[in-house]
Order: C-alpha cells, then sequence, then structure tokens
C-alpha cells in the first residue's frame, strides 16, 4: 500500500532521467498551468483549492507551477524521473491519495487518460484533466466515461499550448490544440470556458528557462515581464 505524502520543491531539470516512449511524456508549459489555476480552478469549487495531488507529475513541469499558488501539492509518478518524487503507480488499487486532497489534477499519458479520469473521480470531489481537444471524441471513450459522467467543465486554450514529447521548449509551437476537462461535485455544470489568449505573453516568467527547460530567447522573457 503507499499512501502520497507532500513533497518539497525540486530543481525540475537537475538529475532528470528519460521515461520509455510508452510513458508518453509531454511536459506542460508552465504558463498553461498558471492560466489553468487563474481562469479555470476558480470555476471548480466555492472557495480556495488548498491541496491537490498530481499523480503523473513526470518531471515536475506542472507540480512546480502547482506550488507557487497551492499550499499543498503532492505528487507522484509511475516513473523515477530523478526529481524526488514519490514512485507510485496511480491505476494501482493500492496507492491510496493523501488525505486532505481536493483536486487531483494532471497532464495523463495519452493512451490511459480515461482510466487515469476513472479512478480520480473515486478518490477526490474535483479532477482536472488536461489533454488533447480531441480527446472529446471516440465512441469508447463516451461509453466508459463521458455518457456516464459528463464533464462539469470543459475549457480549451484559445492559444495553443505547445507541448514536446520529452522536453518543454519555451519558443516551441504546436499544431495540436489542448483543453481542461474538469469534474467537481462542487459546483453545477457550466458552460464552455475559452481560456482567453495572452497567456503565454503574460504568465510566462523570466526564470521558466532556467527552472523548467532550455535557455529561451530575450523577446520570449522580455515579453514576460
Amino acid at each position: 500500500m503507499s499512501v502520497i505524502a507532500p513533497a518539497g520543491g525540486a530543481a525540475v531539470m537537475a538529475s532528470r532521467r528519460e521515461p520509455p516512449d510508452s510513458l508518453d511524456f509531454f511536459p506542460t508549459a508552465p504558463w498553461g498551468t498558471r492560466a489553468f489555476v487563474r481562469h479555470v480552478l476558480p470555476r471548480l469549487s466555492l472557495r480556495p483549492i488548498a491541496s491537490v495531488w498530481d499523480p503523473c507529475c513526470g518531471a515536475g513541469h506542472m507540480a512546480e507551477v502547482l506550488r507557487e499558488s497551492i499550499p499543498n501539492v503532492h505528487t507522484s509518478d509511475v516513473f523515477d524521473y530523478g526529481c524526488g518524487y514519490v514512485v507510485a503507480d496511480f491505476l494501482d488499487a493500492a496507492t491510496l491519495p493523501p488525505r486532505d486532497v481536493e483536486a487531483i489534477v494532471f497532464n495523463p499519458p495519452f493512451n490511459v487518460a480515461a482510466d487515469f479520469v476513472l479512478r480520480a473521480l473515486d478518490l477526490a470531489p474535483i479532477v482536472a484533466c488536461l489533454c488533447r481537444t480531441a480527446w472529446n471524441e471516440g465512441a469508447d471513450r463516451y461509453k466508459r466515461l463521458f455518457r456516464r459522467r459528463p464533464p462539469t467543465l470543459f475549457a480549451p486554450y484559445v492559444e495553443r499550448l505547445p507541448m514536446h514529447r520529452g522536453r518543454w521548449e519555451p519558443n516551441g509551437t504546436t499544431a495540436t490544440a489542448y483543453a481542461w476537462f474538469c469534474w467537481s461535485t462542487f459546483v453545477e455544470p457550466q458552460p464552455i470556458l475559452h481560456i482567453p489568449p495572452g497567456c503565454r505573453r503574460t504568465l510566462t516568467r523570466p526564470d521558466d528557462a532556467a527552472r523548467f527547460g532550455a535557455e529561451v530567447a530575450a523577446p520570449l522573457l522580455m515579453a514576460a515581464e
């Protein structure tokens, strides 16, 4: 039996190990998580969220940003990325959530995203899954999840959120659209929330490149100031 406990901050780029391709590791851009905290998370509860769990935290790209504004962030992943996070398989019934967890927030491997959501819905009152907008589609996913448990809130990014296999590229681009699929027992179902444009410029911080990725070009740093 594994119980997830809080972990301290980690240097995301320090001693990081590369996972197998099967784990579908696509780190979340820091500004994308900050946009979620600013625009999406407040819609899922009537009061501020104090404790979240990222059960597929990877090298910490999302979890460390969540720590900027949430007091208790619990972290775990099935693979040891060398960043000091708990190693535990979220899909294993023996892996138990923290007692105080209010929300489970994650960017899961795409091929098991539905499994992550279904398990998370049994463990916490709020579940937020970052996935491709095309995840809305598919008869099997509809039968397994959306027909029985429709999301409380669907929140797509208006501007594209670049994600690349194995790394965060500060100046990256993408043709893939992403959105948050969210469930909450605290609020009624809501209309689509479009995460507004401009988040990449306003929510990127000058130290993000040093914390989470490769060196970034000066124009992007200047835009964030």
